[in-house]
């Protein structure tokens, strides 16, 4: 792999007015007051919406993302609404790029307390005979060795810095029953719920708690492009789903704060599904 350069804006002081947008008023007492969150995937989807709201909830929130566009975009909303925000461009595939982007967090706030892993990529749905070796490599690449990269380097720097905190992974219900259209996919996640279990196992002596949410359908471009190669697959999904619809991206994002928040103190090796009930 080659590195990716690593990118960051210029830091802003965040003012103290905030628009009554999605993005809300930074809370001096909201459930992530005082903490500094690193967070992957933060471009679009489940990851920009955790963006947004822990920023509300009091955190200072780097981002991390491969698409620069993107993460600017919700770097600046964050901070128009008064929230701080700084961004990194990062190649989750790219060890170097990986390590960076988390450190930049130290730079730039001075410390680490939580950090949220939703960086992912897709695959070509379909029966597992069908996919390409390139394809199975890069959504392992992504994945499931991302995860472990950041995990490690963020361990790495909150025991340097804050000494106790929280990791939250992004897994999949997918991951946790067969998954024929998207098998490299499931199996990705599967073991990243075995990585987030071991982890919290050995962690949690040192105060690091770790778990993972694993969402159901939600309404991310990711769902959308599937949506798009195998029509009728969200109709499918949600008629598997009790209740009956879709997740919005910040349902998501909800459940992932309050992993991170001290409100769950007592929780670590969590797989955490957020599903509608698909799974009940």
């Amino acid at each position: 792999m080659t590195h990716t350069p690593i990118t960051t804006t210029p830091s802003k002081t965040s003012g103290t007015s905030a628009s009554s947008g999605t993005s809300g008023t930074p809370g001096a007492c909201g459930l992530l007051a005082g903490k500094v969150a690193f967070l992957t995937g933060a471009g679009r989807g489940i990851g920009a919406a955790a963006a947004r709201l822990f920023a509300r909830e009091g955190a200072r929130v780097l981002l991390a993302a491969r698409t620069e566009s993107q993460l600017k975009a919700v770097t600046e909303e964050i901070r128009a609404a008064g929230g701080t925000a700084e961004y990194v461009v990062c190649d989750l595939a790219d060890p170097a790029s990986v390590r960076a982007a988390v450190n930049r967090s130290v730079e730039l706030y001075g410390r680490l307390d939580v950090a949220f892993n939703n960086g992912a990529t897709d695959q070509p749905p379909g029966p597992m005979d069908q996919l390409s070796e390139a394809d199975f490599d890069r959504v392992c690449a992504v994945n499931l060795k991302g995860p472990w990269l950041a995990m490690n380097a963020e361990i790495a720097a909150i025991r340097a810095t804050a000494r106790r905190g929280a990791i939250v992974n992004t897994s999949s219900v997918g991951a946790l029953m067969a998954n024929p259209w998207l098998p490299a996919y499931g199996a990705a996640k599967r073991a990243v719920n075995s990585l987030t279990a071991s982890a919290a196992a050995t962690y949690g002596p040192e105060g690091i708690r770790v778990n993972a949410i694993a969402p159901g359908t939600t309404f991310t471009e990711m769902l959308h492009e599937w949506d798009e190669k195998t029509p009728g697959i969200i109709d499918q999904l949600n008629a598997r789903t009790p209740l009956g619809r879709a997740a919005d991206p910040e349902e998501i994002a909800q459940a992932a704060a309050w992993l991170l928040s001290d409100r769950s103190s007592y929780v670590t090796g969590t797989i955490l599904r957020v599903d509608g009930g698909m799974r009940a």
